[in-house]
């Protein structure tokens, strides 16, 4: 069997699912460049806060990424009950996990100085995770209804729902961070506020279009919402919750290393944060392709077809592979071009920032394959519904190798701030080498669907 018909059906599955991650990106580079020109302190806490979020945010997707696999397996098997199910838990736990972080997000504060912290730039910092507590269960909500519009076919109404926030975001940014048009100047706190007007209106569309598209209309997503699952909830709790610690686990490592970052002082982390930006917007191409991966390998999974499985997951491999190529001749040949964009010209402490971001980018160039690679052969592997061992792959990966080893060649071994780059290298190497062996030496094919 040709490559090429997986290739295209990767193609036309994910573009609208990578453009719908870069789109989702776009609003975090716009409040990063909109607060950089606002101050340096701002964005230096603006990255704690923005890392210490996602983590959260991460910890509880995992019901909305399972989700994804779970819809495709059941299409394919012609179970539209396990569909439906399966997508209100999603939301459900969405909600419950939004709940039971709201605490550490109102309070974080005095984490962040327990953490090491400049006191002024932690409590800029919960300025914003406060307002954005709020915001938490429209996020982990519109995540799961993505899952079910993708699986559906439907990726391109996530893209144009995406989009469509980003100039309203934009717009609320110049307003709330500036204090235009007769608003108050909030700065930090007016990019946390504009972020929640936006995501709260995003889950309002997608939740119109799961109701009301005709592809998903046969669901009846809403119809008696109320009514609890519990079956359905610890079948997907048992799957989601081990994708949801894996997520964490790579998070946590990043997270950990701004944390660090933030003990070299306010300008090393917002060069961290901006290389880390332009870094991360690269990868949500890496992501689209993983949930298409996660798609097709599911279905193919479902209807019991080895050799499709196998094709679609060398497919999404092929393709990502030779995307990361791009950013990475981008980030070795270009970088003070790419990272001068975030900051004041006019600010004294611009020059050094930008020179150390432009010094960290080199790193990020050089682990733009693995990063790929690790993305990928997750999505591999929650097509197939194995969660629970890449869990654990990754914590070693990400917890006991690129975290200890970033923090000795940063503080004990005296490279400083690239030393903590090098750390997430090595992290993401070991992840992509252990994951993709996961997927490869297991006979899939053999396992029920």
């Amino acid at each position: 069997m040709s490559l090429r018909p997986h290739l295209a059906a990767t193609f036309w599955l994910g573009l609208p699912l990578v453009g719908a991650h870069v789109a989702r990106n776009l609003l975090g580079v716009i409040d990063t460049v909109m607060v950089g020109r606002y101050g340096v302190e701002p964005l230096a806490a603006l990255v704690l806060a923005t890392s210490g979020f996602f983590i959260l945010l991460m910890l509880g997707s995992g019901y909305a990424i399972g989700v994804l696999g779970v819809i495709a397996t059941a299409r394919a098997q012609g179970d539209e009950v396990q569909v439906r199910r399966a997508t209100r838990m999603a939301l459900w736990l969405s909600a419950a996990h939004a709940a039971l972080v709201a605490p550490l997000l109102i309070w974080s504060g005095p984490i962040l100085v327990a953490l090491g912290q400049e006191p002024q730039i932690a409590a800029l910092a919960q300025d914003w995770t406060r307002v954005m507590a709020w915001a938490m269960p429209a996020t982990l909500g519109g995540m799961a209804l993505n899952s079910f519009l993708a699986a559906l076919g439907r990726a391109n109404m996530v893209l144009w729902v995406t989009l469509a926030g980003l100039p309203v975001n934009a717009g609320l940014n110049w307003v709330l961070i500036f204090g235009h048009l007769g608003a108050p100047e909030l700065g930090v706190t007016g990019a946390a506020l504009a972020s929640l007007a936006v995501t709260w209106l995003q889950l309002a569309a997608l939740a119109w279009l799961s109701a009301r598209l005709p592809e998903a209309r046969v669901f009846h997503l809403f119809q008696r919402f109320w009514r609890p699952d519990p079956a359905a909830a610890r079948a997907l709790f048992g799957l989601g919750l081990p994708i949801g610690l894996t997520l964490v686990a790579e998070t946590g490592m990043f997270t950990g290393t701004n944390v660090m970052m933030g003990w070299f002082g306010a300008a090393p982390l917002a060069a961290h944060g901006i290389a880390l930006q332009i870094a991360s917007l690269t990868f949500m191409v890496h992501l689209g392709i993983s949930n298409a991966a996660t798609i097709r390998v599911g279905t193919a999974h479902g209807a019991a077809d080895p050799a499709g499985l196998r094709l679609a997951a060398l497919a999404a491999i092929a393709m990502s592979a030779g995307f990361a190529l791009i950013p990475m001749l981008a980030f070795l040949t270009i970088p003070r071009t790419l990272t001068e964009f975030y900051l004041n010209p006019a600010d004294p402490q611009a020059p050094a920032i930008v020179a150390l971001a432009a010094g960290l980018m080199v790193y990020a160039g050089l682990f733009q394959l693995v990063d790929a690679m690790q993305a990928i052969a997750l999505g591999l592997l929650r097509g197939v519904h194995d969660t629970r061992v890449p869990m654990w792959l990754a914590v070693v990966s990400y917890w006991l190798i690129g975290l200890p080893s970033g923090w000795a060649l940063a503080f004990p071994m005296g490279f400083g701030p690239a030393g903590l780059w090098m750390g997430l290298l090595i992290g993401l190497t070991c992840a992509a080498g252990l994951l993709m062996a996961r997927f490869w030496r297991r006979s899939w094919a053999a396992l029920p669907a």
